[in-house]
């Protein structure tokens, strides 16, 4: 059993703390730990270094992770030459991890989720692994949804297949994009559809073969790097696929093809770090429900007057809030951003728009 942690977004919708220069997984927003050294330590309650592997797609990034976790092998972090989303991250991981180990069953896992409580996370991921293990099966853990979110994927519920480790599995009926607001009301009271995290389990040989049936281009640059991992070729043939590969989706390339297909339904809270209200939800909370951040600078200080339910991000200067309700309020040495909490995750659009101003220095 292997972990493999996708270390890449950019965390648009952190802005203006999440940049390309420190994006959101190497936040320290929780309890004075980044994102990263949370799900990397998480996975080592149930493994050991040498089989936590990592994809990410920068040197600088991976010196990143080894500051932060310095148990992590130098030699496991894979570093991407460019962005190929993630069916080619999931790939390359893969790829290094078959060639360590042929039955290899890969937990896979983005850097910036939090789940809770964390025991029965690493319960489900072993129950998991013992339903694909020597089976040609792809699974998913799919989080029971709480409300109609717009912003994730779904998974269909079919019919209850066997059990693994007391854990029901059930086949996996249809993958589906971000819904509207109706239909995600349809599927929360529908009770068969469930998030998609991401939260893949799978032999790392029969992730490999479904590419080569779905997503053949990847598979085929992928048996290239594969023959050259270890030899001083290995850098430059990796540069040399990559910039052929399609930018597409672990799920739009293997999972809504793919017809072997099983889930496990999550038994913990999951949360995607995607934006700042979900960084709020996830702190503990004043007496009037607020949020109080202070950033890398000292001295950052915060005066709340009949303030409530609101984040406030100092970092280094002075704020002051007078009787303001549900706002986000961020300050960097660079910029400051305000607005509803009900709108976190419109900050994306701030990012498109500077990029499109081509103002990088704030990117």
């Amino acid at each position: 059993m292997y972990a493999l942690l996708v270390v890449g977004g950019g965390g648009t919708r952190l802005w203006p703390v999440s940049k390309t220069s420190s994006p959101k997984q190497f936040l320290k927003l929780f309890d004075n730990k980044t994102l990263t050294q949370i799900t990397s330590y998480r996975f080592n309650k149930i493994l050991s270094w040498d089989h936590i592997f990592a994809v990410t797609t920068s040197d600088k990034y991976k010196k990143e992770i080894i500051k932060e976790v310095p148990e992590f092998v130098s030699e496991n972090i894979i570093v991407e030459p460019m962005k190929r989303n993630t069916a080619a991250a999931h790939a390359l991981g893969a790829v290094y991890i078959l060639k360590k180990d042929p039955k290899a069953v890969i937990l896979n896992e983005a850097a910036d989720h939090l789940v809770d409580p964390q025991r029965e996370y690493l319960k489900n991921l072993l129950s998991a692994a013992k339903a694909v293990y020597e089976k040609d099966l792809l699974l998913a853990i799919g989080i029971k949804p709480t409300y109609p979110n717009v912003g994730y994927g779904y998974i269909k519920m079919g019919d209850k297949l066997y059990e693994s480790d007391g854990k029901h599995v059930f086949k996996l009926d249809a993958f589906t994009e971000k819904p509207d607001l109706e239909v995600a009301k349809r599927y929360l009271a529908h009770g068969k559809y469930f998030w998609n995290a991401n939260q893949y389990v799978w032999g790392a040989k029969s992730f490999l073969d479904a590419l080569l049936k779905h997503a053949p281009e990847i598979a085929k640059g992928m048996n290239l790097i594969a023959q050259e991992i270890g030899t001083k070729n290995e850098s430059e043939i990796i540069t040399k696929v990559y910039k052929s590969l399609p930018d597409v989706s672990v799920d739009y390339a293997v999972s809504e093809k793919a017809k072997n297909f099983i889930m496990i339904i999550a038994d913990y809270g999951w949360t995607d770090i995607g934006d700042w209200k979900e960084v709020w939800e996830n702190i503990p909370k004043d007496h009037g429900g607020n949020v109080i951040i202070n950033g890398d600078e000292d001295g950052g200080e915060i005066i709340n007057i009949d303030t409530t339910d609101a984040l406030i991000h100092s970092d280094g200067r002075l704020i002051a809030a007078i009787d303001v309700d549900n706002l986000i309020i961020v300050d960097t040495k660079e910029a400051l951003l305000v607005c509803s909490k009900s709108h976190a995750q419109s900050v994306k659009k701030i990012v498109e728009l500077l990029k499109k101003q081509g103002r990088k220095e704030l990117l």
